[in-house]
């Protein structure tokens, strides 16, 4: 069941990803499940979800390295089953382990890269200088790839996707395994490159990387369960109350609160509940009549939804309407 949202598109901005009814399946098992969405330039658009929601597999359709089983999809206007060799050519691509080489120098994986993508004489040289310098690492172009710290090598990396020049990216988790500051970073040179026209397009379970997306596509089991910009995704609680609940035994007493008369939802936050209700007054009530023996509410307070907050009743709602079509988890 997706959440209906236009999201907050760049209006100006031509449509550069177009996916219809896209369907991908090994076997018996299908991975991404009809999603459809669509992305303009200059857009970062993050694709958010567990392991295992479809995320990558979605990327590796649309970078022309898996044919799609059903649906369509283009991107720069490019068909992505039938000319997958023509798109590979105009976009970047960073896998999560970007397949650098350890024994290569910074400045050997640069040129061996440039010369995969074609690029020679005063071309290559004019990228090289500018990768260079957009992934920090002047003067050490002549260190071991494998010597760098983790962050470092996660630049360059970037740097090796998009020599180029490509005007859509594809980043699949591109942060695992990094510092907050290398995390932070690395999204510094993002915005930048979409601030030039670039189109990228993030795969994350990060839920702090999420909100620096301009969209998000919220994916569970293969599907697609909400999409839209942060403050769109968080309007699925218009006209709630969202209230946090300290108690003692969170796990035992959320399925106390879910038959509670005004509770929508309860859902264990850490040590804490977070309960939805329909009217704060009357949600209170109904949490302190069901806690009172035996969980002692030490408080019930009124929050601001998160993006985790979402998160969690995106799934859950989407869980509901699979158990209700006879579809097991």
């Amino acid at each position: 069941m997706v959440s209906e949202l236009s999201g907050s598109e760049k209006a100006d901005g031509p449509v550069v990803i177009e996916v219809e009814h896209l369907v991908k399946r090994f076997g018996d098992f299908t991975s991404v499940d009809d999603l459809s969405l669509s992305v303009r330039q200059g857009e970062v658009f993050g694709l958010l979800g567990s392991n295992g929601a479809g995320k990558t597999t979605a990327i590796r359709v649309l970078c022309g390295l898996l044919a799609p089983t059903s649906g369509q999809a283009h991107v720069l206007g490019i068909d992505v089953a039938r000319d997958p060799e023509a798109l590979k050519r105009r976009i970047g691509y960073m896998t999560q382990r970007f397949s650098l080489y350890d024994d290569l120098t910074v400045i050997q994986n640069l040129r061996f890269f440039g010369g995969v993508y074609g690029l020679t004489g005063a071309k290559m040289r004019e990228r090289e200088t500018w990768a260079i310098a957009t992934a920090g690492l002047r003067g050490k172009e002549d260190l071991i790839t494998g010597s760098l710290p983790g962050g470092w090598k996660q630049r360059l990396a970037l740097a090796c996707a998009v020599l180029h020049g490509p005007k859509v990216v594809f980043l699949d988790e591109p942060t695992g395994g990094v510092d907050p500051l290398s995390r932070r970073r690395f999204w510094t040179l993002i915005d930048q490159m979409a601030g030039e026209g670039i189109t990228l397009i993030v795969t994350t379970h990060y839920l702090d990387e999420a909100e620096r997306c301009d969209r998000i596509a919220l994916m569970h089991a293969g599907r697609l369960v909400a999409h839209g910009s942060v403050a769109q995704l968080k309007e699925v609680f218009a006209g709630r109350v969202l209230l946090e609940v300290a108690c003692r035994r969170p796990l035992d007493a959320q399925p106390l609160l879910e038959g509670e008369p005004g509770v929508l939802e309860a859902s264990v936050f850490g040590t804490r509940l977070h309960v939805v209700v329909t009217d704060e007054a009357a949600g209170r009530q109904s949490i302190e009549r069901a806690l009172w023996r035996g969980f002692a509410p030490v408080s019930i307070e009124r929050i601001v939804p998160s993006l985790e907050d979402v998160f969690i009743h995106c799934i859950e709602a989407e869980e509901e309407a699979r158990s209700a079509r006879g579809i097991g988890p």
